[in-house]
């Protein structure tokens, strides 16, 4: 399937691996002119790099913490007239609620919740004046399931999901979509992390905590990073206009409620 936005801009948010990278590597492919960002130069000079083989565009990076003024600025000054967004950062460290620091909330909302409403607000009247823009942002399976070790990134990551729930239902009616993926054990450097957290918290091997990330996925594995990367692309194509305001839960099939 053709998806339609070959030529569009993209500006992706934490991309020179994991999800992010294969959220890259999935609009490269549709001819999608990629501008990819992270914190360290050289994995994401790499990770441009591979990017340019896989697509026909030219790939920039820029390095920078979107949780600050001075990273957002360097993203919108290299790519400053986006047609798709991708918002996505580090997560906090599993925590149980009594073991949380102020400082810890603080960090968590600027990171998960803030500096993605800053980077909407920037890119969004481009968008609705061009009368094109597909908002994703890469939010969390502890949205709608919340765990008590994941407070604090339920608690930034629901903040987000239901500011821009309200977003969505003013900017649709200018072909500006905005919805969220909500990842539940992919197999990422993210999920080698929290195996380790699971290691300490629980006492147990490395092996055992792998094991148990499996075992709590009804398809009875982890997911591949190139399946979520398809699903990003198709969101953010001409054919997902119809699509907003949305959480796309891709946890292979282990929500378990209705709504």
């Amino acid at each position: 399937m053709d998806l339609g936005i070959a030529g569009r801009k993209a500006l992706l948010c934490a991309s020179s691996r994991g999800l992010g990278y294969a959220c890259a590597q999935a609009l490269a492919r549709e001819g999608v002119i990629v501008t990819i960002n992270g914190r360290n130069e050289d994995k994401l000079r790499k990770a441009a790099n591979a990017l340019s083989v896989v697509g026909e565009q030219d790939v920039s990076y820029v390095v920078g913490d979107v949780t600050t003024d001075a990273g957002r600025a360097a993203l919108l000054e290299s790519c400053p007239a986006p047609d798709i967004l991708l918002n996505n950062n580090a997560g906090p460290s599993a925590k149980q609620f009594p073991d949380t620091e102020p400082s810890d909330w603080r960090a968590t909302l600027d990171g998960n919740m803030i500096a993605p409403i800053l980077l909407i607000h920037a890119v969004l009247p481009g968008m609705i004046e061009r009368k094109f823009g597909r908002i994703v942002n890469i939010t969390s399976a502890m949205v709608k399931a919340p765990k008590p070790h994941h407070t604090l990134s339920a608690g930034a990551r629901a903040g987000l999901t239901a500011s821009l729930k309200a977003l969505s239902l003013d900017v649709a009616k200018h072909n500006v979509t905005i919805n969220n993926m909500l990842p539940e054990r992919f197999d990422t450097h993210r999920q080698e992390q929290m195996a380790r957290a699971w290691m300490k918290r629980e006492s147990i091997t490395y092996e055992q905590a792998r094991a148990l990330q499996v075992k709590a996925i009804a398809a009875n594995r982890l997911g591949r990073p190139e399946e979520f990367g398809a699903a990003f692309a198709f969101l953010c194509s001409a054919h997902a206009g119809y699509i907003s305001g949305q959480n796309l839960h891709l946890d292979g099939g282990s929500y378990p409620a209705l709504l």
